[in-house]
């Protein structure tokens, strides 16, 4: 019976939870001992690993003068087939329906007729079922990719309700939470916190990709009132359309010598490690990775109780959860914990601790059985 498996995991190589969880998946399945193919339009941002057990295969999208429009999944589809045929994938992993597990569908069909059987499983992360699936033109081939699929899966048990709500689905579907290697946090560095915040000064954090899902503005006005009760700084990590309004608000509020744009990082846990409390005000989360990664760093998390959010970020434990817009509720949420140490401290600890079964050790063995399962069959 074969032990080791040869994997292909396709997924956008863009700084999000869901690039970041494929990834971490398969270097850690490579450090069990199986080939991992990563199959994207660019090198995952934090796949920088030189391993005999990890490859990438760039899907290359030619311009064509007869196309309006680069047919993307066309040619992630043929990438599939080549890299199926010569790297012989036990099992293919895709992330997002769209374009990934239609792309991944189509694969499969053409392979069968090389009489070569390639198990698929589709991990849904969010967007492609939140925001695609809103649009009634891409519904039909969000239902066939899922349920085309060998094995499906989401991230969070809210965004397995919505999918079985807002789709024609005729086959299970299994929960397996986003994870953290609990080993890359949780290291505090009083020595770089001084660079950024007098000793006096407490530390709230915010990292996204800036878009307006994430509300933004929100992070700088609960800041703005923040500020005013308590001495501290606000620390915003990432990029995106709506980093000047952002950036263009606090300079009409006065505070922008408070707060700290740096842009994008890869090495997230290093900003975590100085913070004290993470603000998450998103109109959705389908789960909420970052929010986990301040957790495991020992960050109390101030979040809004939107999607998965509330199964990450225990109320009252952890952190505090606030209806979408809530302000006045975030900011007095914050300036509480600025202002009360002992329940500070208390709520970083549940956090680590909470954290804890999220780590990587107990959620990949899920994946695995799965694999093996649809190498099996």
């Amino acid at each position: 019976m074969k032990n080791k498996l040869n994997i292909g995991i396709v997924c956008y190589p863009t700084y999000g939870g869901s690039g970041v969880v494929a990834t971490e998946l398969g270097v850690a399945f490579a450090e069990k001992g199986h080939c991992v193919h990563f199959i994207s339009y660019d090198q995952p941002f934090r796949l920088d690993l030189f391993s005999d057990k990890i490859f990438y295969h760039e899907v290359s999208v030619p311009n064509y003068p007869l196309f309006e429009y680069t047919p993307y999944e066309l040619n992630l589809t043929s990438k599939l087939i080549d890299v199926a045929i010569h790297e012989k994938l036990d099992v293919l992993h895709v992330h997002y329906a769209i374009p990934h597990a239609s792309a991944a569908v189509s694969a499969k069909q053409i392979l069968a007729t090389y009489g070569i059987h390639l198990p698929i499983i589709t991990t849904l992360h969010g967007t492609d079922i939140t925001l695609l699936g809103k649009d009634k033109s891409f519904k039909p081939v969000i239902e066939y990719a899922i349920n085309s699929s060998d094995a499906v899966t989401t991230v969070s048990k809210n965004l397995r309700d919505i999918t079985k709500e807002n789709f024609n689905i005729n086959r299970s579907i299994d929960y397996i939470p986003n994870f953290i290697d609990i080993r890359l946090y949780n290291k505090k560095n009083n020595i770089k916190r001084k660079r950024f915040a007098k000793d006096d000064e407490f530390i709230l954090t915010h990292i996204s990709n800036f878009r307006e899902v994430k509300r933004i503005e929100d992070v700088i006005k609960v800041f703005a009132k923040v500020n005013t009760e308590v001495k501290s700084k606000l620390i915003m990590v990432g990029d995106g359309p709506d980093r000047l309004k952002a950036e263009q608000l606090c300079r009409s509020l006065n505070i922008s010598t408070n707060v700290i744009f740096l842009g994008k990082l890869k090495v997230i846990e290093d900003v975590l490690s100085i913070s004290d409390v993470f603000i998450l005000p998103s109109l959705t989360e389908s789960f909420g990775l970052v929010a986990l990664e301040a957790m495991a760093s020992k960050v109390a998390v101030v979040s809004t109780n939107s999607g998965g959010l509330p199964e990450v970020n225990i109320d009252g434990e952890t952190g505090f959860l606030s209806d979408v817009g809530d302000l006045e509720k975030m900011s007095k949420d914050v300036i509480r914990l600025f202002s009360d140490p002992v329940l500070l401290l208390k709520m970083k600890e549940n956090a680590f601790n909470h954290a804890k079964s999220y780590d990587l050790p107990k959620i990949l063995p899920q994946y695995e059985e799965i694999y093996f399962k649809l190498f099996k069959e």
